[in-house]
């Protein structure tokens, strides 16, 4: 009787065991994994992988391993409502995204609502953590920041000149667009032309009759690479030099493979490039071994997925909640993109912003170069 019972208590804490080493977390990585803007959701998807990749072979979270699922909202907000509710009945609890500000807005009620966290590393309007969500952080900067960084370069080096500024008429277009214009106005620089054309145009004719009636100098476009591209392409076919100024929407080399040799010249707000920090050296070697090229915004992902191990060890639990109270206002956390602390409303507390041209290199090969 004796030895049987052993026997049972011993097997008893060997499923014990065998339940913990298997235990998992399940994260979500979301974005437009297909359609134009394909090449951020490549980012996105391959800096969490890579995180989650390395994360495990350390050991994991608290004894747990990372369980990656990957949902594709191709850009859209109501298919970006879809991932996430996929992502509740999945049973995931920790997500990293989504790319666009516009579809990160509605995706992150859901995630609110049903005791999910989420860290975008790329949506960038102020009202996704102005809201007051429990759940919502972000390892990139705001729009606030972003316009004030172009309006304060483009008041003391083209105060002279014609600007025009141009949006996409989504959130995360107009609000740059926007926020630009705001620091324009307080340092008196006045815009030639304001409009709006819309997400998924591909014939710019007659926004560029209009901006060579009001003989804009540049261009400062709030929206993405595949329409900036195609605006830039189209003015110099045109025969219009106008230079384009643009945010964090155009930081992937498609703009220039879009735009051809035109976007030569252009200027472009993004965060000093994570690619080049210490930190990140034996991680992009990593990227590079698989032919990715880890530029904009994967290694602000790979930062989200280390933001949230940190979070659940401090917090002595992967409970999205007690995660999510760990991290806001709390010590900043080492990251492959440097420390990030974050504030109560989810943002991170450095400035992080600063002025790219778009160059041609040795290689012949045009990309942007921090100035």
């Amino acid at each position: 009787m004796k030895k049987l019972l052993l026997s049972g208590i011993a097997l008893g804490a060997v499923l014990a065991f065998s339940g913990v080493a298997n235990a998992q977390i399940k994260l979500g990585v979301a974005g437009p994994i297909t359609g134009p803007n394909a090449a951020f959701g490549a980012q996105l998807k391959n800096g969490v992988e890579q995180a989650v990749e390395d994360i495990n072979a350390a050991g994991g979270v608290l004894g747990q391993k990372i369980a990656v699922s990957v949902g594709d909202d191709v850009s859209d907000p109501k298919q970006g409502v879809s991932v996430a509710n996929k992502f509740v009945g999945d049973g995931v609890k920790w997500v990293v995204g989504h790319f666009n500000s516009g579809v990160t807005m509605p995706a992150s009620e859901v995630y609110a609502e049903n005791g999910m966290l989420m860290i975008s590393p790329s949506a960038t309007n102020p009202k996704i953590t102005e809201r007051g969500l429990w759940n919502v952080f972000r390892t990139c900067g705001r729009d606030d920041q972003q316009g004030d960084v172009a309006a304060a370069y483009i008041a003391k080096n083209l105060k002279d000149k014609k600007i025009a500024v141009v949006h996409d008429k989504t959130t995360y277009g107009q609000g740059l667009a926007d926020e630009t214009r705001k620091g324009l106005t307080k340092a008196g620089v006045k815009d030639v032309l304001y409009e709006g054309v819309n997400a998924g145009e591909k014939d710019f004719s007659a926004l560029i009759s209009k901006l060579k009636s009001v003989g804009a100098d540049y261009l400062y476009w709030g929206g993405l690479h595949t329409e900036g591209g195609l605006i830039v392409r189209q003015m110099r076919d045109q025969g219009l030099k106008t230079v384009l100024i643009s945010g964090d929407g155009i930081t992937t080399d498609e703009f220039a493979t879009i735009g051809g040799p035109g976007v030569e010249g252009t200027l472009m707000t993004f965060p000093p490039d994570p690619q080049k920090r210490p930190e990140a050296a034996a991680v992009i070697k990593k990227f590079e071994a698989k032919k990715f090229k880890p530029e904009a915004y994967t290694l602000y992902s790979y930062a989200a997925v280390q933001v949230m191990a940190e979070g659940a060890k401090r917090a002595n639990s992967t409970d999205p909640k007690k995660v999510a109270a760990a991290l806001r206002g709390g010590a900043p956390v080492d990251t492959v993109i440097g420390k990030l602390g974050f504030d109560q409303k989810g943002d991170i507390t450095r400035p992080d912003y600063t002025m790219y041209t778009w160059k041609k290199g040795a290689d012949g090969k045009i990309t942007y170069v921090e100035n």
